[in-house]
């Protein structure tokens, strides 16, 4: 391999797996002399990349940690499994799964060939997502529309469908995406309407970016989580939940949701969830049932009902 650019290039891939690499191997893929992958492997280092050199019968180069975060090198088969993986995330709004991870989707689908774009298409196509509750899906590609256009400061128009069902259109500047766990949304400032506003990205279609950039405008809240959390306060009703679980603190902490709450211990085998919330109470009953252990809920009562009506069902169901 005569191109030094693609010669370096192709070296850093094979470095940048998890194994040293003897010098005499990676002449031999890359057709060249060992001398040359010596020179070749001084020029990653002076581009800044940690190439690690140890001597011996077993030794060899490998690429270390660094300070920072050295481009990636992929190739096809390993830039179609990080495509799919988050665009199957970033679509169905699974716990953990924050911005970051659409910004990350979104560069790499920007320089995905054309042949590869086809191939991640045709996989998320064939995959059948399990969700919980009543969690909207996400198309991906929603999301990476929007992330790019807020990242670049880009007007962004889009179809969106209201809580009672009417279909409008929106120009918005969009300021943050933000995750709730179970559902995505987009904190942006709507034109027409002079304010600022959430939407959820499972109501949005056909987004396409205008390309008329603006200026950000100071958002009214410390940032758009905090901004989130005071629409869904304004437009939900909330609930204080009270329970009780025979279980260790530690035990619920690794299976209910931080952000709902946290529990308390009360004794070594007992703990306590007090925490306002403003999300369906279906749907808490439904993570308090997935802990697996003994509890009692002591309010709201509709939570109490709720859970009766539940328990009641279930039980017909398994006396058939």
């Amino acid at each position: 391999m005569t191109d030094t650019p693609a010669r370096l290039l192709t070296l850093l891939s094979l470095l940048q797996t998890p194994r040293e690499w003897p010098g005499s191997e990676l002449a031999e893929r890359l057709g060249v002399t060992p001398r040359t992958i010596r020179r070749d492997i001084e020029r990653l280092r002076d581009l800044g990349y940690p190439v690690q050199a140890t001597m011996g019968a077993v030794g060899g180069y490998r690429l270390a940690a660094g300070a920072a975060m050295p481009p990636l090198v992929l190739d096809d088969e390993e830039a179609v499994a990080i495509a799919v993986g988050l665009r199957a995330g970033a679509g169905h709004a699974v716990d953990g799964i924050e911005e970051a991870s659409v910004r990350a989707l979104a560069k790499l689908e920007q320089v995905l060939p054309s042949r590869l774009r086809h191939r991640v298409a045709t996989l998320q196509a064939a995959t059948v997502p399990l969700t919980w509750g009543d969690s909207g899906t996400v198309d991906p590609h929603t999301l990476t529309v929007m992330a790019a256009a807020a990242t670049g400061n880009e007007r962004l128009r889009f179809a969106y469908r209201t809580g009672d069902g009417t279909e409008t259109q929106r120009l918005v500047e969009p300021h943050r995406l933000v995750s709730t766990g179970r559902r995505w949304y987009l904190v942006a400032y709507d034109i027409d309407r002079d304010d600022w506003r959430t939407f959820r990205v499972d109501r949005v279609s056909e987004p396409f970016a205008t390309g008329a950039r603006f200026t950000p405008r100071e958002l009214p809240a410390a940032d758009a989580a905090e901004f989130m959390s005071r629409s869904m306060a304004r437009l939900q009703p909330t609930y204080r939940v009270v329970v009780t679980l025979h279980a260790p603190a530690e035990y619920v902490a690794a299976r209910f949701p931080s952000q709902l709450g946290v529990p308390v211990p009360v004794g070594s085998d007992r703990c306590e969830l007090d925490f306002t919330t403003a999300d369906s109470l279906e749907w808490v009953a439904f993570r308090l049932a997935l802990i697996d252990c003994e509890f009692s809920a002591r309010q709201p009562a509709e939570l109490v009902s709720h859970l009766a009506e539940l328990g009641a069902r279930i039980s017909r169901a398994a006396a058939g």
